[in-house]
């Protein structure tokens, strides 16, 4: 179990740094050319809050297990990740975008299983 929990570790937090650093990076107008439709919504200083805050919860999942100390970061992470999961799902299916839903609530649980495992 414990390569499960490495794998889906890895791979969460390398997925959350490398897309929050594309949106924190480009302009909204870049990340709705993207396919990021959702940003239509925000304002450009709210995109840039959440992809900062996806870059910080990826490193907080990866960076603890690296460094072999301070697994309640990885814990911290998680639950940065569910609670940004949750309000992408939310957004997603208000604007009819069932398919980013689906896409983020396996980012969801993937967020709650390295929880309850770290």
């Amino acid at each position: 179990m414990a390569i499960a929990v490495w794998i889906v570790q890895g791979l969460l937090g390398l997925i959350f740094v490398i897309t929050g650093s594309f949106k924190f990076f480009q302009s909204k107008e870049q990340v709705i050319a993207s396919g990021g439709a959702w940003a239509v919504d925000f304002a450009p200083g709210i995109i840039k809050i959440v992809a900062g805050a996806e870059i910080i919860s990826g490193l907080l999942v990866i960076v603890p297990k690296v460094l072999g100390r301070g697994h309640y970061l990885t814990l911290a992470g998680a639950a940065c990740i569910a609670l940004i999961m949750t309000g992408s799902i939310y957004v997603h299916i208000r604007r009819k975008e069932f398919q980013h839903a689906i896409i983020n609530a396996v980012f969801l649980l993937m967020a709650l299983f390295v929880g309850f495992e770290s």
